[in-house]
């Protein structure tokens, strides 16, 4: 049993969970053009070519582009953490959100503690997955690179699916140890939570991974959506990586 757990965690941190599906890839072979893509010459090998055989520099171009896509939602997301503070009864509740929002914006990496001192904000309303806006949960989707084109309802449950499984990936991780992982493995396992892990370095990124950790180990099934919006909080200014 306890292998197997250690099996499950070692291959949910590889490749598959980091390369986007077909939809969000179609749609960017489509619908986006210019620069922030990168050169057209680097669509197809992404889409035909499976992680495996990708180059090294495929890799971190491919990475990079993904990434901007979903870095593109963060202040979206934040803008709208902004607009439910006013409905937030508890005012310490409210001064934390306030003071949080107002640190990212202003380029601070957050503190552990600045981030578990919402749960209770986001395990009802106004911040709990059932309660968030359409066009929230159409924000943090695209955050997740997950398609944002389908109705809400549908939203909500994919992301809640996808919450809860690195949730247990998290929980498992957690008991064998971040310092049994290679460097590769670090690097997909932060890159699925939401750093580009492309360009920090091995010591830097397990460091993040480890306050993924102690925040993800410290919520309840009830507050995942604190661990949802975390893919942004915690991701945004680490390292300078807000450019």
């Amino acid at each position: 049993m306890a292998l197997s757990r250690v099996c499950w965690a070692r291959s949910a941190v590889w490749g598959s969970a980091v390369t986007p599906g077909h939809f969000f890839t179609r749609r960017l072979q489509l619908g986006r053009s210019g620069l922030a893509w990168g050169a057209p010459r680097y669509l197809f090998p992404r889409q035909l070519l499976i992680r495996h055989f990708w180059t090294p520099k495929q890799q971190t171009d491919f990475l990079d582009i993904y990434h901007a896509f979903r870095k593109q939602s963060h202040p979206e997301i934040i803008s709208y953490l902004e607009k439910v503070i006013p409905l937030v009864s508890d005012a310490g509740l409210r001064w934390h959100l306030t003071d949080l929002c107002t640190k990212i914006q202003r380029g601070t990496h957050p503190a552990i503690h600045d981030i578990l001192a919402l749960r209770e904000c986001f395990s009802n309303h106004p911040l709990g997955v059932n309660q968030l806006q359409a066009l929230h949960v159409k924000a943090l989707s695209r955050a997740m690179l997950l398609t944002s084109y389908l109705p809400p309802p549908l939203l909500r449950h994919r992301l809640k699916t996808r919450t809860t499984v690195i949730h247990q990936l998290d929980k498992a991780l957690a008991k064998l140890g971040i310092g049994q992982l290679t460097a590769q493995e670090v690097k997909s396992a932060c890159y699925l939570r939401g750093l580009n892990s492309t360009h920090i370095g091995e010591d830097r990124c397990r460091t993040w991974l480890g306050e993924w950790l102690q925040i993800s180990c410290s919520l309840k099934e009830t507050e995942l959506s604190l661990l949802l919006h975390n893919v942004v909080l915690l991701s945004t200014n680490y390292l300078g990586t807000r450019r």
